[in-house]
């Protein structure tokens, strides 16, 4: 039986005759001025990269005429989001001051229908000269709309607005967060759904679960993270062991056998060696190939909840629910279990999969899986186990008496059968269709800790010049995109305004899990114009520089 690490490994593809028959989609990269208050300068022939592309202007005509074929309903739905200092109940007395949507994390949820036009003014009510902007994270969109300070808009300035207006023609689990600097990191984010009118599935009730790994305002905050991180380990003195900060009284899990199950006393072991006020070391994960992540967080948080102080859904035995599980955390994959329950995936990064069953879900940053669980009788822990940090968030299932389990409790599930991305399979009808491969770029992960200089291509992303080193791809064409990983951690890599399949028969997403010292192949269809990031969705690696422009070509 091969191991979890083989399994995910196996995201590498099958074998290149069938990748090539994948389908027609595409990314660019590449970066524009800016111009106006949440307008770009036109990136026309002749401008706009150093590679000499003429390149899409993200408001451009080509954007609009894709906008036009997006099936609508002509339903609109308005809404305010501001965005401002906030100090914030996280339950068992934690209450940090962060900043937030409107006063609450996570942010109150929105709910679309397909082909629904979401209209929803960003008021930046934030401390003065800081800027924000919203992205809409997995939503295929008008690039204009997609929230990229300076790619696609001007950053929104303190005191300004800036509405965004989109078709979202797609059904799934979504959510939106910041895209400047590492603000994913405090407290403004909040779930998206867009609901079938068609749906399928058959279910009796539903349940949003958001995780987050948590440090502004307890510890400090992501840009004090940050700037700790970018001097590396070179310029860090040796602390010691921190099992505090990553997960009081986490218990004894020594003694058990890792296995391929890859359970959690070995893989979240002591969980990692303190450097620094924040910096995490030596926190090892056999699911993640090796480093599980650099960052040090006091609370792991299930829908803005502490352990200690869990969310509680409430339902009833023998009730059929759907779970849409999102990870808004910035440096941590969770290990997702429900005591005493199997759960059935049915879609990853809202597309739908063949149905799986299994006993728990690895999630990296910026990915969501929706399952299905018939509900027991009794009182069942949600466990969010922070992969190789030895701590976890917890939410509580009710259906009738019970004790409260331990804040630390750990279920035998997570030690189970654990179904990864390169073992579930699109449905017939989402599949890529086949077809030549156009185009293929290598998107080589480089950098390392010691001196924090994450990149692709050997090249940190300069914000100043977002138009450098664009990815070129042309519209109407199937571009495969091969991560090649050198690094020594794993990456989610995401791609903005498209979803890609991983192999010939792989899941259709837009943030999937590249292991250390491996490959992996995803296909997609240029069919967005536009110039779309892709990035590592840990918000350390990618402001540090894992990120590139995927554009395309005038």
């Amino acid at each position: 039986m091969p191991s979890l690490r083989d399994r995910i490994g196996s995201f590498e593809t099958e074998d290149n005759n069938a990748m090539n028959s994948i389908n027609r989609r595409s990314i660019l990269l590449a970066g524009l001025g800016v111009a106006g208050a949440g307008t770009l300068a036109a990136c026309t022939s002749g401008s706009g990269s150093s590679s000499g592309n003429a390149l899409i202007n993200p408001s451009g005509s080509a954007v609009a005429a894709t906008e036009k074929k997006r099936k609508s309903t002509g339903r609109q739905q308005k809404l305010t989001l501001t965005a401002a200092p906030a100090m914030i109940d996280l339950g068992g007395g934690v209450m940090p001051k962060t900043w937030a949507f409107d006063g609450r994390t996570p942010g109150k949820e929105i709910r679309l229908s397909v082909g629904d036009t979401l209209v929803a003014e960003l008021s930046n009510q934030l401390p003065d000269r800081t800027t924000t902007s919203i992205h809409w994270h997995g939503i295929a969109l008008r690039n204009d709309m997609d929230g990229v300070p300076p790619l696609t808009q001007t950053a929104v300035r303190a005191g300004s607005t800036f509405t965004y207006r989109f078709i979202a023609d797609a059904p799934g689990t979504y959510f939106f967060h910041p895209h400047v600097g590492v603000q994913l990191d405090r407290g403004l984010y909040a779930p998206l759904i867009v609901e079938d009118p068609k749906e399928t599935l058959d279910y009796d009730d539903e349940w949003v679960v958001l995780l987050d790994d948590w440090v502004d305002g307890v510890t400090g905050t992501p840009d004090e993270v940050f700037a700790e991180l970018k001097q590396g380990m070179g310029g860090m003195d040796m602390g010691s062991s921190s099992s505090s900060s990553s997960g009081d009284d986490m218990g004894d899990m020594g003694g058990m056998d890792m296995g391929d199950s890859a359970s959690p006393s070995a893989s979240a072991s002591s969980g990692g060696m303190s450097m620094g006020k924040f910096m995490l070391m030596g926190a090892e994960s056999d699911l993640l190939g090796g480093d599980a992540g650099d960052v040090k967080y006091p609370h792991h948080l299930i829908n803005g909840r502490v352990a200690t102080d869990p969310d509680v859904h409430t339902g009833k035995p023998g009730k059929k629910v759907r779970l849409r599980i999102i990870n808004a955390g910035s440096d941590t994959a969770y290990r997702v279990a429900l005591g005493d329950h199997k759960l059935t995936i049915t879609h990853t990064d809202g597309f739908p999969v063949q149905h799986q069953e299994v006993d728990a879900l690895l999630v990296g940053m910026g990915e969501r899986y929706d399952v299905l669980v018939t509900l027991d009788d009794g009182v069942f822990p949600l466990v969010a186990l922070a992969e190789g940090k030895n701590a976890n968030g917890l939410a509580l299932v009710r259906t009738g008496s019970g004790s409260k389990p331990s804040a630390t409790v750990r279920p035998k599930e997570l030690d189970g059968m654990i179904m990864t991305a390169s073992q579930l399979r699109a449905t017939d009808d989402v599949r890529l269709k086949s077809a030549k491969t156009d185009v293929t770029h290598q998107i080589k992960l480089t950098g390392g800790m010691d001196k924090y200089n994450w990149a692709i291509n050997g090249k940190p992303f300069d914000m100043m010049d977002p138009g450098a080193n664009p990815i070129v791809i042309e519209e109407g064409r199937r571009v495969r995109l091969d991560f090649v990983n050198d690094t020594d951690m794993w990456h989610p890599m995401h791609l903005h305004g498209h979803t890609y399949q991983i192999g010939a028969f792989g899941p259709r997403k837009d943030t999937a899990i590249v292991l250390p010292k491996k490959k992996l192949s995803v296909f997609f269809d240029a069919d967005n114009p536009g110039q779309w990031m892709l990035h590592c969705h840990n918000a350390y690696h990618g402001e540090a520089g894992m990120m590139a422009n995927v554009a395309y070509q005038a």
